[in-house]
């Protein structure tokens, strides 16, 4: 039972989305509109594999990150958890990670304030925008905590009623805060940094699970708010494209979705992580974002959640392995692109 639970915890919450065998992709009904609270809350369980996400990334001025992924998740043998986690990455030049699972009964959820609440311990206050506030707070092998607000941000939006369709499954997408600026504080044990800096937050929910559907994932923000470049795009097996991006240029803010993604000059097809620029094409006058993506400052992988050597080779064996791929490089927008490629090496 423990394989499948650090299997469908692990990969659920920093999977995004796209299927491992052919599919036909369709993507949301309607034009571009703003997020709401209804998309930000919890969508309803319409499957038994149904999941739902919320993922953020700090990239705090010290040279600090965290990154956050709270989930409502189907545990195989166990139904229905809730799991939280978070890595901070240089922290004081170390890195540390924790993740935590509840059964859904501990969330509690209230619209008119729009907070989803876990123990009074992980909660996210406040419709995604200014006064945003997001707090995570864990005691597992070391003392950690997250407690930071938004001061300002960019307004959020999706497509339509935001669900996409591959094959038979459904997919909810929305960019809640493309950026956004934060200021709190962030601890390990007894060591406390206040911190400032930018975030990107989008919210995923999805009826089938994750590991179903992804082949490989580009998650990618910008640390200025014009021009902007903010989204997540996944490629399914065969190569189809699934997701959108804000872009904020001298027009204003608008949404695009992606026509071609190529690594240098050849198409990238997502079979394996990208080893040089990698360039997305949008299916409008966008102009085509490009960044190399084979200079990472992370390697990150799901066994370094795992511990004990027997409980990472039960994993590997049943699950494989997949990793993250995280860097900070020159976008050809001007600006510093955050990025992070996810897929099986």
């Amino acid at each position: 039972m423990m394989k499948f639970v650090l299997k469908t915890f692990l990969v659920t919450l920093l999977f995004s989305v796209t299927f491992a065998f052919s599919a036909s992709v369709s993507a949301p009904s309607g034009g571009p509109r703003g997020t709401t609270i209804e998309d930000f809350m919890p969508h309803p369980i319409s499957s038994k594999e149904f999941n739902e996400t919320w993922s953020y990334q700090f990239v705090f001025d010290n040279g600090t990150r965290a990154f956050v992924n709270y989930a409502i998740l189907y545990v195989p043998g166990s139904g229905t958890k809730l799991g939280c986690d978070m890595t901070f990455w240089n922290f004081k030049g170390k890195t540390y990670t924790v993740g935590r699972q509840y059964p859904p009964e501990r969330l509690k959820t209230d619209k008119s304030t729009a907070t989803l609440n876990i123990k009074n311990e992980y909660k996210m206050e406040h419709k995604p925008g200014k006064g945003h506030h997001v707090l995570f707070s864990a005691d597992k092998d070391g003392k950690y905590l997250l407690d930071v607000t938004f001061e300002s941000a960019e307004p959020g939006k999706t497509l339509g009623n935001g669900v996409w369709t591959v094959g038979t499954a459904k997919m909810g997408q929305y960019i809640h805060i493309p950026y956004g600026r934060v200021t709190g504080k962030i601890a390990y044990n007894e060591d406390t940094i206040t911190v400032k800096g930018y975030a990107y937050m989008d919210q995923i929910w999805q009826t089938v699970q994750a590991t179903d559907i992804a082949a490989r994932s580009v998650n990618f923000s910008t640390n200025a708010r014009s021009p902007l470049f903010a989204g997540r795009i996944s490629l399914t097996s065969d190569g189809n494209l699934v997701g959108y991006a804000l872009y904020n240029g001298p027009e204003g803010s608008k949404v695009v979705k992606p026509k071609v993604i190529k690594d240098d000059t050849s198409i990238y097809n997502g079979k394996g992580f990208p080893k040089g620029n990698l360039s997305i094409e949008w299916q409008d006058d966008t102009p085509t974002l490009q960044f190399p993506a084979n200079k990472t400052y992370q390697k990150a992988s799901i066994l370094d959640k795992i511990d004990g050597w027997f409980a990472k080779k039960a994993f590997k064996a049943t699950a494989g392995e997949v990793f993250f791929y995280r860097g900070r490089s020159d976008g050809s927008h001007g600006k510093k692109i955050d990025w992070c490629v996810t897929g099986a090496k």
